[in-house]
């Protein structure tokens, strides 16, 4: 981990998520009806659930739609979902503003170029294994986990762990 300690970890208080590349390996399957479908982890899953249950926010923010990312979305409570969304400073500026929070009470995964914007602005910045080699040099943290094989729940049990909540 690049200069971040348990200390700032533990002032995190919501973590922002790109969803694809992420929430899943990044993969995404079209059936012959133009349905996509994806792959979720259930130790991710388990992870938010229980991050919630202590108190962490989440946002997923993601530069596209999906039917499948809103089911997965509400099926685990998250908080909020941006899609679409081509500046991911945006969504990431109105949650402070909301919140009442600095960019400390912060952590974003992300995995690819589009990410880099708004990890250099959080307070903990973290990428999964499978990132691009660009976006892990400017990280605090690159995860042991691939994207969509538990690299989420391994920054929500950081985080826990520096609260001393597990």
């Amino acid at each position: 981990m690049k200069k971040k300690t348990k200390k700032d970890l533990a002032k995190i208080e919501f973590l922002l998520m790109d969803l694809d590349g992420c929430l899943t390996t990044g993969h995404i399957i079209y059936s012959s009806n133009g349905e996509d479908t994806k792959i979720f982890h259930t130790n991710d899953g388990y992870g938010i659930v229980r991050g919630r249950e202590l108190g962490v926010k989440y946002a997923v923010i993601s530069g596209m739609s999906s039917k499948v990312n809103r089911m997965r979305v509400d099926r685990l409570k998250i908080h909020h979902i941006y899609e679409n969304i081509d500046d991911k400073l945006i969504p990431y500026e109105e949650l402070k503003l909301k919140y009442n929070l600095k960019k400390e009470n912060f952590a974003y995964i992300g995995d690819d170029e589009f990410d880099i914007p708004l990890l250099k602005q959080v307070g903990f910045s973290c990428s999964p294994k499978s990132g691009i080699d660009e976006v892990k040099k400017h990280v605090d943290y690159v995860c042991k986990k691939n994207g969509g094989e538990g690299a989420v729940r391994e920054i929500i049990d950081m985080i826990l762990k520096a609260k001393k909540l597990i």
